[in-house]
């Protein structure tokens, strides 16, 4: 039986023209994945047509009305687009008709929708934006992104729990390593909540390395960095920004002058190399961890190649049953608390 995921086909800067070549692109080398373009027919069949492609018993169409724009209000999203290609196509996940929803739409609307729509699973206050950041040992997972601007202990509790569950499932780590953010590593270090979140910590079964700085990231301390949704969201865009920098830089020092023309040519490979190792579109594909359902946000600028990255991610969380995974391992706690 071929995995089901509904891509929101309309949503991200560039839509369709993205979306639709992503799909064909990822059919190409996944045969037991069935994958529901959601949007408007008459578009999707243009840019499928263009691609001369088709639609298939791998790739169908689910026409709907609507489109979120990029700088929507989440209330509004929720209570005029409900024909929008996002509700839509995380409808079909409520349903049971797909198994997860990848969309590169207003990420304010996703979460709101998402949360809406499949509600929470028991025992967790709030969802959590996470994804796979590149590290000098491989990567590491970090949440949140953004879903929450602030998150009090109890949260900062949970984003560890669902952290470590969903690297234990994606990447089969036994028991990964969980970091909190912290502007130090002593224990006096840091907010009132950060202590009281360390302490939740600590007494848990988690795998509790301790606070970690922020470069602590790259290095690859731990395997799982958390942090509230704020400070999570500065460091990712500003590690962005800095990828994209150096590759500037190195773009400019080569190209400045003859001498550095002809030492781009015979550095080629590594630079082509170091460009893809430090490429945010690598590891595209954020998990909103915490939901009764697999949704995945992909970055609204992208490409066709990153948004495929983005439905791996569905694709892998579907096959690891990760909120699945996530309610047996709240459901074993909450017996371990009341047995104590």
């Amino acid at each position: 039986m071929s995995l089901r995921i509904a891509l929101d086909a309309m949503g991200g800067d560039h839509g369709a023209p993205v979306v639709v070549a992503a799909a064909v692109e990822l059919l190409k080398r996944h045969r037991n994945v069935h994958l529901i373009l959601v949007g408007d027919q008459s578009t999707i069949r243009k840019e499928l047509s263009n691609l001369g492609a088709k639609e298939s018993d791998s790739l169908s169409i689910h026409h709907c009305t609507q489109v979120v724009a990029m700088d929507e209000l989440p209330s509004v999203a929720l209570r005029s687009k409900k024909d929008s290609s996002m509700r839509v196509a995380i409808d079909l996940v409520k349903k049971g008709e797909a198994q997860a929803c990848v969309s590169a739409g207003n990420t304010g609307a996703l979460m709101a929708t998402a949360r809406f729509v499949l509600k929470m699973l028991p025992g967790i206050d709030r969802p959590a934006i996470c994804t796979a950041l590149p590290t000098m040992r491989g990567h590491c997972h970090m949440l949140d992104l953004g879903a929450n601007i602030d998150s009090g202990p109890e949260a900062l509790f949970q984003f560890g729990l669902m952290g470590s569950i969903l690297a234990s499932a994606v990447d089969g780590i036994d028991r990964p390593t969980v970091g909190l953010l912290n502007i130090g590593e002593e224990e006096i270090k840091g907010s009132e909540y950060i202590k009281e979140a360390a302490k939740l910590l600590e007494q848990s079964d988690i795998n509790y390395y301790g606070f970690v700085e922020g470069d602590d990231i790259y290095k690859g301390t731990v395997d799982v960095v958390v942090s509230d949704g704020f400070v999570g969201n500065v460091a990712l865009k500003t590690s962005e920004g800095i990828a994209r920098m150096v590759k500037q830089f190195l773009k400019e020092a080569f190209t400045s002058s003859l001498r550095g023309k002809l030492s781009a040519v015979v550095a080629k490979p590594v630079l082509r190399a170091f460009g893809n190792r430090i490429d945010p579109g690598r590891y595209n594909g954020a998990s909103l961890v915490g939901l009764q359902g697999i949704v995945v946000k992909s970055h609204g600028n992208t490409d066709a190649k990153a948004f495929a990255n983005a439905i791996d991610v569905a694709i892998k969380e579907v096959d690891k049953d990760v909120p699945q995974r996530i309610a047996k391992e709240l459901e074993s706690m909450v017996v371990e608390r009341q047995a104590v």
